[in-house]
């Protein structure tokens, strides 16, 4: 299990330099409209009397695009960040991030081991993240510690579809067959962006998903899949 975990970050390793120009280029952008939306319902569900001092994990940060959005979201929210810290598995995509975001603090570590204290976070994110954590659920009891009661878990993350409309079935047939070579085209890493539409085929359902989050101590406010499903946004409050 742990050897499958470690080739995982080794292959984001890999990819760092290119991670972010390969992602807007697939997705041509739209996954920033989906970024906003997971900041906006993440403050609108927090207790009043948290929005002026947010403490805020963004767990596999990558480059750290979502603690980006979590900073532009805040001026248009009228919301403060007192503190926020991003974390990674994946050095390279952490020394990426760190020249992006040089103000911000990021430390290197797995989902399942949180180098944070118990009940210290308002909200902790997780953008495109927990379908390459292996231990899963171990990651998510991690989460519902360090999250405050009352306190939001954000995450959004590519899910499987059962029974798929026929425009979902062109959805499909676009990640699994042609996304992989544009990765590999932006990237030179064909392996990596082959692994995305297999590490989908191979995750949860948005239902199964809700259940192992309530299963930990959260419950489900807000489920959204966005473009025929090829995104879910999931909004749990930590009770």
């Amino acid at each position: 299990m742990q050897n499958k975990q470690q080739e995982i970050i080794a292959m984001f390793d890999n990819i760092a330099g290119s991670y972010d120009l390969a992602n807007r280029v697939m997705s041509c952008g739209i996954d920033i409209a989906w970024r906003q939306k997971a900041c906006q319902l993440a403050f609108r569900n927090l207790p009043q009397e948290s929005l002026s001092a947010l403490n805020i994990a963004d767990v596999a940060c990558g480059t750290g695009d979502m603690i980006s959005h979590w900073h532009k979201n805040t001026l248009k929210e009228n919301v403060r960040i007192q503190s926020i810290i991003g974390l990674d598995p994946s050095e390279g995509m952490l020394n990426v991030a760190r020249k992006k975001l040089p103000n911000v603090e990021f430390k290197q570590c797995e989902a399942k081991e949180l180098p944070l204290e118990n009940a210290s976070k308002d909200i902790l994110s997780i953008a495109y993240g927990i379908r390459n954590v292996v231990e899963r659920k171990r990651a998510l009891e991690e989460f519902a510690r360090v999250i405050k009661p009352n306190g939001i878990l954000v995450i959004l993350e590519f899910t499987k579809c059962e029974n798929p409309t026929l425009f979902e079935k062109l959805m499909g047939f676009y990640t699994k067959n042609i996304l992989p070579y544009i990765g590999g085209i932006v990237s030179k890493n064909y392996r990596a962006y082959r692994y995305l539409p297999d590490s989908i085929e191979e995750f949860l359902t948005a239902e199964k998903l809700n259940s192992e989050l309530q299963e930990v101590g959260f419950m489900p406010l807000y489920t959204k899949a966005f473009s025929a499903n090829v995104c879910t946004l999931f909004i749990a409050k930590r009770l």
